[in-house]
């Protein structure tokens, strides 16, 4: 979590600064082979250097980054977990539930799928 104390730091509001600090943790935990980094001043998480999943924080969400590919593979999912999203962010409400379980299908989908992938972002 060191990697991204400076980032956490700079989020005002401290229920956001939990939520987000929780999902960060939960992730280092459920995959500690993917490395944390901060890049385009945002936490993310790479894979044999790789993009796997982004976050950026909004006045009224968490955003999560996760290409297009693992939006559209998990659309139907978002949106019954009660999220919204655009082609390339899922938007998780501040004051609602984290869907861990949706979360942990995103990035092993990622991580499968990005494989053989020696680009940082899909192409």
């Amino acid at each position: 979590m060191e990697v991204f104390a400076e980032y956490l730091s700079r989020i005002d509001n401290p229920q956001h600064r939990a939520r987000v600090e929780e999902v960060l943790s939960w992730i280092i935990k459920r995959f500690p082979d993917l490395v944390p980094k901060i890049a385009w001043n945002q936490p993310m998480f790479t894979d044999h250097g790789t993009f796997i999943i982004g976050f950026s924080t909004a006045r009224q969400h968490l955003a999560v980054a996760p290409e297009r590919a693992g939006i559209n593979h998990f659309s139907d999912e978002i949106v019954q977990a009660g999220y919204n999203h655009s082609k390339e962010l899922v938007r998780i409400p501040w004051d609602g539930p984290v869907d861990l379980a949706l979360l942990e299908k995103i990035i092993e989908f990622n991580i499968l799928d990005k494989t053989g992938c020696s680009n940082f972002w899909r192409k």
